[in-house]
């Protein structure tokens, strides 16, 4: 089985423009998470790529999407996986419940389809394992550990033998 940082280096590997979409309602402590990588990568500022904050409705973000012309999206959001709090996997569309993704208006399979057909691009949905024993205002330790891995490897992939 291959680490998370190698799923992201050969998924990520040879995209030149990467559109990171952060899903979730940041007011609810399981839905937050997306919205968490979004803004750890954006703090970031790696070269060729942009981050777009959706929110709930990610359909709302699909124009200024486009009008970027990534190689590549990639999506990441707060995801049941029976996992360990923090831990993040790469979910195929046709593996999501219809329930695994309730906050949003239009379900996450149908804005990758689109956006898969509309750009041409690569989508990668992340899943990241909420911590549901933490209510607090702010994410818990192993959710910002999670968090902090996946922003490590996705901007490790987006550098690592590109030229400026």
């Amino acid at each position: 089985m291959s680490s998370f940082g190698e799923i992201m280096r050969i998924r990520l590997g040879r995209a030149r423009r990467l559109a990171v979409i952060g899903v979730g309602d940041e007011l609810l402590p399981s839905d937050r998470l997306g919205m968490a990588v979004a803004r750890a990568l954006d703090s970031r500022s790696i070269v060729g790529v942009r981050v777009f904050f959706a929110g709930t409705m990610p359909e709302n973000i699909t124009g200024p999407v486009k009008e970027f012309q990534p190689d590549h999206i990639l999506i990441a959001d707060a995801a049941e996986m029976d996992a360990v709090p923090g831990s993040a996997a790469v979910i195929e569309p046709g593996d999501i419940p219809a329930t695994l993704f309730s906050t949003h208006v239009i379900p996450l399979p149908v804005v990758m389809e689109y956006l898969a057909q509309a750009t041409a691009a690569q989508v990668t949905l992340i899943g990241i394992q909420p911590d549901f024993s933490h209510t607090g205002p702010d994410i818990s330790r192993e959710e910002a550990l999670g968090v902090e891995r996946i922003a490590d490897a996705v901007a490790r992939a987006m550098t690592r033998g590109k030229a400026g």
